[in-house]
């Protein structure tokens, strides 16, 4: 579980990147969960677009991503979700510590 001081950080971070996934009106499926596992294990940190065509809530679209995945979910904001998932092989982001 992220605290507060970590997502912030973590937000500040996503802030420059684009999305990597889109989800239209099919939704979330094993295919996209399975892509994004794999994305997430080398980038660790990534953002999500859903389009306009889906109908679906984007908190809950956030959320089954999230546990689907194993990831953290750190921001919903818009249309755009922002994860993060330690990576085994490829860590790169040091988090601050909690406190």
């Amino acid at each position: 579980m992220l605290t507060g001081k970590q997502k912030r950080y973590l937000r500040s971070l996503a802030h420059h990147l684009d999305p990597v996934f889109q989800i239209g009106k099919g939704g979330v499926n094993d295919q996209l969960i399975r892509h994004i596992e794999e994305a997430i294990e080398v980038r660790e940190l990534m953002k999500v677009n859903i389009l306009n065509n889906n109908d679906d809530d984007r908190h809950e679209i956030a959320t089954e991503i999230a546990e689907r995945s194993g990831c953290e979910l750190v921001q919903v904001i818009g249309k755009t979700i922002v994860l993060y998932k330690e990576s085994k092989d490829h860590k790169e982001i040091v988090l601050p510590r909690k406190s």
